[in-house]
């Protein structure tokens, strides 16, 4: 797109005022159109793909909060709409051999086709010398599930080989965990916090296709050139000196040199499972370069009338990808019009959907635009720990990201559905308007744990993350899909996920309208929605709330 983004910012600008002033809506009527004016500009060459570190990130923030000013809401961190979120950039380079010496004989693992590791240690570089290997089963320390691999085990000065999922998956019992739906206990992160919570040196997951739900193409691509972290005070020295992966294939060979054969992803869940030492040593290096910065999370708040310190919050990541490899086209701007223009510019328009309702809810309303989730959910991250308005007094996350371009759907796509009491919300308006709930397609790989309201459901809240379904009002069931399947293939992380006067955001209004609803009732309550039973985030939240 060539049009100027100044010229951009005007018309939305005038449309969006003109459409305030026409007062010809109901309050809660936010229309394609009004979503579209916003995506106009965010999704504009001039935001250079809306990086965080860039001029993008300044010109996308700076819009933002002068559509959270416009619209009427309040500075949400103390007197500024901005919260600083400072970051370090780590580039590592790990030696391009992992030695793992000891057992039958040595074996050497190579970089990028055997293993990749990095480390989150802010050091110039860290090593393991004959760190001392064991298998640590799934890495689960799960006391609801009486689960526990590193029972009697001491991993100070060890490295981890640890299954990637959890035991329930592909086990034939929907009782053990949740069977083929993933827990977090399941996720990498998980697997990568436990292990450290241990004490261990370095953590390597063993990669496999179906319980990752992707191939090694994408854990290797993800561990090429620089990533983010947040800074925390001690420069990151909990976590393990290095985290990485290696293939099934290499871990097959590990294990026989091990005198581990067969299935060894029965073997670890059995309950008899004990960790088992490789009586092999992990010799590695990982040198890492380091940048320090600071990016923004966008806070706006309409104060609530009888209980502020109460709120409802709604989220969407603002940051994209920036300028990459360029496409067949030529084009190299990575514009994210639907990740995630479209959940910014959805929580724009029910901000505004709030302001103009004739009385304020009796809770406070909250609308944050986050940062950095393409970098691993830091912006979310940082705010649940750095939390602006109390976590215990926060009712409910409402998240929105890459919602369809497909138009109206006959149904709506909750991720993770089963987990907590906002499901009912949401299924109550839904059906008042004929409309009926689905959940995930592929509950084996994890959905619920990979956008920003997971880092809320971790410290407790109860947190929805909602999606157009695949039932194309106007075309059916396979049209949807076919849609949802093109955009997966051709445009995600893609420079052609652009914006079009054409594109149709007809189903991007209509989650926006519900969640208007669902949030508009939680402010107006005076109770507080829960976890499911069977939940992992149930314990934390009735922690929090002194039960």
């Amino acid at each position: 797109m060539k049009i100027n983004y100044y010229t951009i910012l005007c018309m939305a600008s005038l449309a969006i005022a003109a459409g305030c002033k026409q007062g010809a809506k109901e309050p809660d009527a936010i229309t394609g159109d009004e979503i579209k004016s916003h995506i106009a500009v965010l999704a504009n060459d001039s935001l250079m793909g809306r990086k965080p570190f860039t001029n993008g990130e300044t010109k996308t923030i700076a819009y933002i909060s002068s559509q959270m000013k416009k619209i009427g809401l309040e500075p949400g961190n103390n007197g500024s709409y901005f919260q600083d979120v400072p970051m370090v950039e780590i580039t590592s380079t790990p030696s391009p051999v992992m030695s793992i010496s000891g057992g039958k004989g040595n074996i050497s693992l190579n970089y990028m086709t055997d293993f990749v590791a990095s480390t989150r240690q802010e050091m110039p570089s860290v090593q393991l010398t004959n760190s001392p290997l064991v298998f640590a089963g799934y890495g689960v320390v799960a006391p609801e599930y009486h689960w526990n691999d590193y029972a009697g085990l001491d991993v100070k000065g060890k490295t981890v080989i640890v299954l990637v999922n959890d035991p329930g998956f592909k086990s034939g019992s929907n009782t053990l965990f949740k069977g083929d739906t993933m827990t977090y206990y399941g996720r990498w992160t998980y697997k990568y916090e436990e292990a450290a919570r241990q004490g261990a040196a370095g953590v390597i997951i063993v990669h496999q296709t179906e319980p990752a739900s992707y191939g090694w193409s994408v854990v290797a691509n993800s561990f090429t050139g620089a990533k983010l972290y947040l800074q925390e005070k001690d420069k990151h020295m909990s976590r393990c000196k290095v985290e990485g992966w290696m293939t099934e294939d290499a871990a097959k060979n590990l294990f026989a040199a091990a005198g581990i054969t067969g299935d060894f992803r029965e073997i670890a869940r059995r309950k008899d499972f004990k960790a088992m030492p490789l009586n092999m040593n992990a010799s590695l290096t990982v040198n890492s370069k380091l940048k320090y910065s600071t990016s923004h999370n966008v806070i706006g708040v309409l104060k609530g009338n009888t209980a502020p310190e109460e709120c409802v919050l709604y989220t969407a990541h603002w940051d994209h990808l920036g300028i990459g490899k360029p496409d067949a086209k030529g084009d190299s701007i990575y514009n994210g019009a639907v990740d995630n223009a479209s959940g910014v510019a959805a929580i724009l328009s029910v901000a505004r959907a709030f302001t103009q309702l004739k009385e304020k809810p009796k809770r406070s309303v909250v609308f944050l635009a986050v940062t950095a989730e393409e970098q691993g959910l830091l912006g979310s991250e940082y705010y649940a720990s750095h939390p602006i308005f109390a976590l215990n007094k926060t009712v409910a996350d409402l998240n929105m990201d890459a919602l369809g371009s497909y138009g109206e759907t006959n149904d709506f796509a909750i991720t993770g559905k089963g987990q907590n009491d906002l499901e009912d919300y949401v299924a109550e308006f839904a059906k008042a308007n004929g409309k009926k709930i689905t959940g995930d397609k592929n509950p084996g790989a994890g959905g619920y744990y990979r956008s920003d309201h997971f880092n809320f459901a971790k410290v407790g809240v109860p947190a929805l993350d909602m999606n157009n379904g695949a039932e194309s009002t106007a075309h059916g069931e396979a049209y949807g899909k076919e849609k949802q399947k093109e955009y997966g293939e051709q445009h995600y992380h893609q420079p052609s996920d652009s914006y079009s006067a054409d594109m149709d955001a007809g189903g991007m209004a209509q989650v926006a309208n519900l969640l208007f609803k669902v949030g508009n009732k939680l402010a107006d309550e005076t109770t507080f929605p829960g976890w499911k039973n069977g939940s992992e985030f149930k314990a934390v939240r009735e922690k929090s709330m002194g039960k």
